[in-house]
C-alpha cells in the first residue's frame, strides 16, 4: 500500500543570529489546514534535518494530528552545518555552546512566535533532540523553563556538567521531560574520536530528575545508538508531551 502523501506543508527559512554571527537555516512544518485563526504548540528539533529526513517527524506528527492523538503542532527543524559545528554548538562548555542556548531562546522563539500563532504556555513548547542535540534541548529548559516547558531526549550525552545544570535548574516543577536510552549503548563511537559507554551516566541522569519536581518519563530500549530505534520512538516520545490529556 502506498503511503499517504504528507499534506501539511514544509518550508525553509532563515534567522539571522547575532549571537552565533551567522545565517542559520530552519525547516518549519505546519499542519494541513493551517491558519493564522488558532494558535499551534511549538516543537523544535536540533540536528533539524535528522528529525525531518531519517525520522521522517512531520509525516509521524501528521498521522497522530489527524488520529487526534496529539495537539495540532508546528515543528521547526534547526539543522547543523557540519559535524564539527555541531558539537561547537551542543556540547557543554564548547566555544558556541552558550551562544547557541541563547539563541534557541533569545533570537529563535521570538522570531517564530512574530511569525507564527503559537500557544503562549511554556508548556506548548517543546525542545527535542538525539545524542548531543538532546543534551542542549535540555539544557536549554533547565535555564529557561518559563520559555521552554517540554523536552524531548533520544539517548542524551550527559557528564558532570550536565548533571549540574540540571540540579541548578529553579523550577523543575515547569518541566516535562521524555527520556529514553537503548540498552546496547555501551560503546558509543563520538564525534571527538572517543568511545562512550552512555547507559550509567543516564541512569546517574534519571536518578537525580526522578530526586527533583520534574514530570518525568523514563524507559530503556533494546537497542543502540541509531536512528532506527529513536525513528520507531518518535510516536510514544510525541504522544507523552503533545498529548490532549
Amino acid at each position: 500500500m502506498a503511503k499517504k502523501p504528507l499534506q501539511g506543508s514544509i518550508t525553509d527559512a532563515v534567522i539571522k543570529s547575532n549571537e552565533l554571527k551567522e545565517d542559520i537555516s530552519l525547516l518549519i512544518y505546519t499542519p494541513p489546514d493551517f491558519t493564522p485563526l488558532k494558535t499551534y504548540d511549538l516543537l523544535i528539533c536540533q540536528d533539524g534535518n535528522d528529525y525531518f529526513q531519517i525520522g521522517r517527524i512531520p509525516r509521524q506528527a501528521e498521522a497522530l494530528m489527524e488520529e487526534g492523538d496529539i495537539r495540532e503542532t508546528i515543528i521547526v527543524g534547526v539543522p547543523y552545518p557540519s559535524v564539527d559545528e555541531r558539537r561547537e554548538r551542543y556540547f557543554p562548555r564548547a566555544k558556541k555552546n552558550e551562544a547557541y542556548i541563547r539563541f534557541l531562546a533569545h533570537e529563535l522563539l521570538p522570531f517564530l512566535d512574530e511569525e507564527y500563532p503559537l500557544e503562549p504556555l511554556a508548556s506548548a513548547r517543546t525542545l527535542a533532540g538525539d545524542s548531543l542535540a538532546a543534551t542542549v534541548s535540555l539544557m536549554t529548559a533547565v535555564r529557561y523553563p518559563s520559555l521552554f516547558g517540554q523536552v524531548m531526549m533520544h539517548s542524551p550525552f550527559v557528564n558532570e556538567d550536565v548533571l549540574t545544570e540540571v540540579k541548578a535548574c529553579q523550577k523543575p516543577e515547569e518541566l516535562s521531560l521524555y527520556h529514553v536510552i537503548g540498552l546496547k549503548e555501551t560503546a558509543v563511537n563520538t564525534t571527538d574520536g572517543n568511545i562512550v559507554d552512555f547507559i550509567p551516566p543516564n541512569r546517574q541522569l534519571t536518578e537525580l530528575i526522578e530526586e527533583m519536581d520534574f514530570t518525568y518519563y523514563y524507559h530503556e530500549f533494546d537497542g543502540d545508538h541509531k536512528w532506527t530505534y529513536w525513528q520507531k520512538d518518535l510516536p510514544r516520545g510525541l504522544k507523552s508531551l503533545l498529548s490532549y490529556t
